[in-house]
């Protein structure tokens, strides 16, 4: 099986813009299943065979998508995750960076006591091999069916990763990437426990980076909770303090965040921590000989 997805998984694509029409045409070339799109006002054309629609309720009731993708620009972002939240689908992958923290804010607040899993946003998406699904912009030719999970906050270091495990023919059995933002929908506890319960992920790669507790929390979880082996990277290790680097989330305030105090507490943990990410292959591979 694979964490969140299966072959049953029938995609909805939110935002058919240009961005939203490429990265439907990989997806379908990956094998995925696209069922809808939704472009306000071109409700009854199609593209590439997807049938387009105006709201998400008339394309989950007319196509049955369980899942869905979200290309919308930053204002309007929110609304469309709140839009998918109502039509109760179950998983939402929101991709779009530079989405206000007060909207997400709204958005937190609206979800309590929902049923949908949210990824994202400011994230690659996911990438499950196995059965062939992919959810996002992850470059689908440098994926390969395994074992290990991927995790991680920066969508580049997850492909750079995934190239690296993928050469030393280890393959993965679902990535996804949570992203950077101070309020993400799903963080690296969420997504760990979902390894750990998956009988088809046998060891996992965790990429973290500077800014807030989220690799700190996730190494008390993997102590107290998995008997998986885990190894991680920690990006922004030469940030210097109040800088941020790349994600909205990548930020060492007040002397917290640091990449030290992270790799601290992985390393409490009995996480190994690759030295840089040309290292984070051979390390996986030094914790889990047999994994891939």
């Amino acid at each position: 099986m694979s964490v969140l997805v299966d072959e049953n998984t029938r995609l909805l694509v939110q935002g058919m813009g240009k961005v939203g029409q490429l990265h439907t045409d990989l997806s379908i070339e990956y094998g995925t299943k696209v069922v809808a799109g939704i472009r306000p006002g071109k409700a009854g054309t199609t593209y590439s065979d997807v049938p387009i629609f105006n709201t998400v309720n008339d394309a989950v009731r007319e196509s049955g998508a369980n899942a869905s993708v979200i290309f919308v620009p930053p204002p309007g972002a929110a609304d469309a995750i709140l839009e998918a939240v109502e039509a109760q689908i179950p998983l939402v992958i929101c991709i779009t960076e530079g989405i206000p923290v007060r909207d997400m804010l709204r958005v937190r607040a609206a979800m309590r006591g929902s049923n949908t899993r949210l990824i994202g946003p400011n994230c690659p998406g996911l990438l499950a091999p196995k059965a062939n699904v992919r959810i996002g912009i992850p470059p689908y030719r440098i994926f390969k069916e395994g074992t290990v999970g991927v995790v991680s906050r920066s969508g580049t270091l997850t492909y750079e990763a995934v190239d690296q495990l993928t050469k030393a023919d280890i393959g993965q059995s679902t990535c996804i990437g949570i992203g950077g933002d101070p309020i993400p929908g799903t963080n690296f506890v969420d997504t760990l426990a979902l390894f750990q319960a998956d009988p088809d992920t046998h060891a996992v790669v965790m990429i973290g980076e500077i800014g807030g507790s989220a690799e700190e929390e996730a190494a008390e979880f993997v102590a107290s909770n998995m008997d998986k082996p885990v190894v991680a990277f920690i990006a922004g290790r030469t940030a210097p303090p109040g800088k941020r680097m790349g994600h909205a989330g990548a930020i060492i305030s007040g002397g917290k965040g640091t990449a030290e105090e992270k790799i601290k507490a992985l390393g409490q943990a009995g996480i190994p921590v690759a030295d840089s990410p040309a290292q984070i292959g051979e390390t996986l591979k030094q914790a889990a000989p047999d994994a891939g």
